[in-house]
């Protein structure tokens, strides 16, 4: 599961981690099946790598990146118009007391992967590493 951000306070409990795994695996499933009923949202190739879930476990915050990185608004566009639907097939896909309320935001681990390579990559930083 990727770490999209800094925790703050104590962290996601093992309950919450759990939760959002099984979430992220069924949304993605959803998404990869064309399960909704809207042929641009189905034709989008959407990876969804990491889902956050509130303490009370009733919001969850799925990071979500369009295949190539293109298509960023239409993305959100479509999956906001669609929440009440992905929320609606999740409930039916898991055993759980009540199904969070979905939110977007754009996952950037891939971002920050490229930028790590790209430092670690330098002359400077090779010398130092190899001390």
């Amino acid at each position: 599961m990727a770490q999209n951000r800094i925790p703050e306070g104590p962290g996601q409990s093992q309950r919450q981690r759990r939760v959002g795994e099984l979430l992220r695996r069924r949304l993605s499933e959803i998404l990869s099946r064309a399960e909704i009923h809207d042929p641009d949202l189905n034709r989008m190739s959407i990876t969804v790598g990491e889902v956050r879930v509130s303490p009370d476990l009733r919001i969850a915050t799925a990071y979500v990146v369009p295949l190539g990185g293109k298509g960023q608004d239409e993305m959100f566009e479509l999956l906001h118009k669609h929440r009440g639907e992905l929320r609606h097939l999740l409930s039916k896909g898991m055993k759980i007391k009540h199904t969070p309320q979905l939110h977007f935001r754009l996952d950037d681990t891939f971002d920050q992967l490229d930028e790590h390579r790209r430092l670690m990559s330098q002359d400077a930083v090779r010398r130092d590493l190899d001390k």
